[in-house]
Parts: C-alpha cells; sequence; structure tokens
C-alpha cells in the first residue's frame, strides 16, 4: 500500500468538488457556441477520463475505449457529486494495491511502446485533469462564476 491517492490526487480532485459547489443543475446545460459540449457533458468527459485511468492502474494497459463507471442519467450537481465519489473510490482501491516500490516499476502500456510506471501514470493522469480545468475555466468566466484564489493560483 502507498499513499499517492491521499497525498497527490485528493488534492487536484479538490478542484473539481469545489467546481460542483459553484454551479447549479441548470448551468450543467450551458453551452458555449459552436461545436462545443454542455458543462455538464465537459464534467461527464473528466469523469470518463478518471475511468480510463483507473482501469489503467488495473489492467496495465491504456484503453481509451473503458468507461469505469456509467455517468448519473439525468446529470445532475448532487449525481455528479455521488459519481465522482464511486469514481475516487474505485482509482484509491487501484493504486492503494501497489507498495511503493510497484509504483515506480513499469508496467502500464500506454501504446505505441511507451511503457509508463503508476507514478509516471498518475502524473500524466494529473495532466489531463489540470488541461480539463482549463477547459471549465472557459465555462465558469462565461457564467461569471468567480472559482477563487485557489482555482485562479492552480489553474488561472
Amino acid at each position: 500500500m502507498n499513499d499517492l491517492f491521499d497525498e497527490e490526487i485528493r488534492g487536484h480532485h479538490s478542484m473539481r468538488d469545489h467546481l460542483l459547489t459553484l454551479v447549479s443543475d441548470a448551468d450543467l446545460a450551458y453551452k458555449l457556441p459552436g461545436h462545443n459540449p454542455t458543462l455538464g457533458e465537459l464534467l461527464v468527459e473528466l469523469g470518463d477520463l478518471q475511468g480510463v485511468y483507473t482501469h489503467s492502474f488495473e489492467r496495465f494497459t491504456l484503453d481509451w475505449a473503458h468507461r469505469r463507471l456509467p455517468p448519473p442519467a439525468p446529470v445532475t450537481v448532487t449525481g455528479l457529486r455521488e459519481w465522482f465519489q464511486a469514481q475516487d473510490d474505485a482509482m484509491k482501491a487501484a493504486l492503494d494495491s501497489f507498495t511503493d516500490e510497484e509504483l515506480h516499476t513499469d508496467r502500464i502500456d500506454r501504446g505505441g511502446g511507451f511503457v509508463a510506471s503508476p507514478f509516471v501514470q498518475h502524473q500524466v493522469y494529473r495532466e489531463a485533469v489540470y488541461i480539463s480545468y482549463g477547459k471549465l475555466s472557459v465555462y465558469l468566466k462565461a457564467l461569471e462564476r468567480d472559482a477563487g484564489e485557489q482555482w485562479a493560483a492552480w489553474v488561472g
């Protein structure tokens, strides 16, 4: 067992949880012009991303088609909170199964000859999460929501 989820990932996910305190169910239907998803669809995309990475920690292969848990239907703030908690529980369980040594052993096939350790895989996941937060920032600004100083410091 290791502390990777608790010491690293939980803090990054706290930003997602904070965002869910700023928006309403009605806000989840907000869509920017053009071929953009709704805010709710963008949050589901973030949860699906987490499911893909959780699966990679369990099966040692990155499978972009895999979705760990179906999203809530309908998509509501409460449903998203519960869904993200289930996603967090699954990711924590997957990561907790590694020893500290195993976290640094290359074993996850990302495709194209790129094999990563679970620790490196978590770093790539973290970057993907912050890319999603960047997208979500645009929606928050369009909705005229102030995400606060911590969001501004961590995301922009």
